[in-house]
């Protein structure tokens, strides 16, 4: 167990760099499944083939959050347990969270498929789009399975300590992705079709090679058929911690649905292909403050369990100088490559072009803050304090970007789309602040606490 032992012995700089490093990584290359479909998309099928992409957003954001529900879950009480010495335990976290990936996944595989064209409509599809959008989704809808296996099963192998493995995960499925995307659609001429196949088979062979792994000697926390058997004290508690990241990407999805829409009336299919491209940008600086949750996590879980407060002291300020760095960078490249980075998407509409780099000016206005927020709502998910997490979430999400995204295009058309994400960003994120010195105090005292009964 050296790799799980090393959670509570080696120093935080170095354990945050060796989970933080593969995890951003591995983030990053997630977050170029739907980045380079819409690149050699909007290149090799054309703008409206975008749109369809975007479109179908929010129904891709619905399947990451059924896989946070329970990869995080399982992950940060995997972490606990080892942290507790209780082995056994861990595995049997791992044998419930794989067979409720496996029965979520098929239940809406197949939901997906009866409210199929009721749902491409509810998105806002119309005409061409939404024939390309049905192409789209109707072939991703099979790959479902083989992400929720492959990211709640990636998640697990990070909480026992072992990131690397994570992360070669990840890169084996975006390279076959990245290969297969332009041969299916540049040399097969298979459109949208050929996008949503290469991004299958890639998840696919994701999958298996991560549930080999739990077969083999690498692995700490080994599958047993025994585990696989749901238990309930085990699921009510990953699904208490995974209710935070559930609730942010379901009030994600219906913030994209909504701006969708808005869009599609104030702007039309030009404008709903800009706000593809702005989420695949934010995708890119976002993963890597994901990445930093992620290994954030094991530590912070392992050490809290081990009640080595001082260490989760440590991480907690690395993580949130580490991800506010990423957000002030990412701040800088996009105001300074603003047009470069929008015309990786499409060369020939000008309109397009011009959308996306002012919706793209407004839409990050707020980006340094957000890392703060964000490792907020994780650190309170790995210590098991659900409600701090959720109350953030809610806050940034639903309580104030949804409304302003019903009230603020009727005054400022396309502009209150876009305004209303900063807007919200930063209310939220001076709120995290203030539970976040609440919790400093609180760690402080269990640190001194733990010092005099120690002495």
């Amino acid at each position: 167990m050296q790799h799980t032992e090393r959670l509570g012995k080696e120093k935080i700089g170095k354990l945050l760099w060796d989970f933080s490093v593969p995890a951003i990584i591995g983030m990053i290359v997630m977050a170029s499944y739907n980045v380079i479909d819409r690149i050699f998309v909007g290149r090799g099928v054309g703008p409206l083939a975008l749109s369809a992409i975007s479109i179908s957003f929010p129904l891709i954001i619905v399947v990451i959050a059924f896989g946070m529900l329970i990869g995080i879950g399982a992950t940060a009480l995997v972490s606990i347990k080892l942290g507790e010495g209780k082995k056994e335990e861990a595995e049997k976290v791992a044998g419930n969270g794989l067979t409720l990936a496996i029965i979520i996944s098929l239940a809406l595989t197949a939901l997906g498929y009866i409210f199929l064209d009721p749902l491409i409509r509810m998105l806002g599809a119309t005409g061409q789009v939404f024939h390309y959008a049905k192409d789209f989704i109707g072939i991703a809808l099979f790959g479902i399975v083989f992400q929720g296996i492959a990211f709640t099963m990636n998640n697990i192998i990070r909480g026992e300590g072992n990131p690397k493995i994570a992360m070669l995960t990840m890169v084996i499925s975006a390279v076959i992705n990245t290969i297969l995307n332009p041969i299916f659609i540049f040399g097969f001429h298979w459109g949208v079709k050929g996008s949503a196949l290469s991004t299958i088979i890639s998840q696919f062979i994701g999958s298996v090679w991560i549930l080999s792994y739990f077969f083999s000697k690498r692995s700490t926390i080994k599958l047993r058929l025994k585990n696989l058997i749901p238990g309930k004290e085990i699921v009510l508690g990953m699904l208490s911690i995974g209710v935070s990241p559930f609730v942010m990407q379901i009030a994600s999805s219906i913030v994209v649905l909504i701006a969708n829409r808005n869009l599609a009336m104030y702007g039309g299919d030009l404008a709903i292909a800009a706000l593809g491209i702005i989420n695949s940008i934010f995708m890119i600086i976002f993963m890597p403050v994901i990445g930093i949750n992620q290994g954030m996590q094991p530590i912070v879980g392992y050490n809290y369990g081990a009640q080595q407060y001082g260490r989760v002291l440590q991480t907690l300020k690395k993580g949130l100088f580490f991800a506010s760095a990423i957000c002030i960078l990412g701040f800088l490249v996009i105001f300074i490559f603003d047009e470069q980075i929008v015309m990786l998407f499409s060369t020939q509409e000008s309109k397009l072009i011009q959308m996306g780099v002012h919706g793209m000016r407004i839409y990050f206005l707020m980006l340094p803050m957000l890392g703060f927020m964000i490792i907020a709502a994780s650190y309170f998910q790995a210590v098991k304090k659900a409600k701090f997490a959720i109350i953030l979430t809610l806050l940034r999400q639903v309580i104030i970007l949804i409304p302003l995204l019903l009230i603020l295009p009727h005054f400022f058309r396309i502009d209150g789309v876009w305004v209303a994400t900063p807007i919200a960003d930063g209310i939220s994120s001076i709120l995290a602040v203030i539970f976040l010195m609440m919790e400093l105090r609180k760690l402080r005292g269990m640190q001194a606490a733990s010092k005099e009964i120690l002495n």
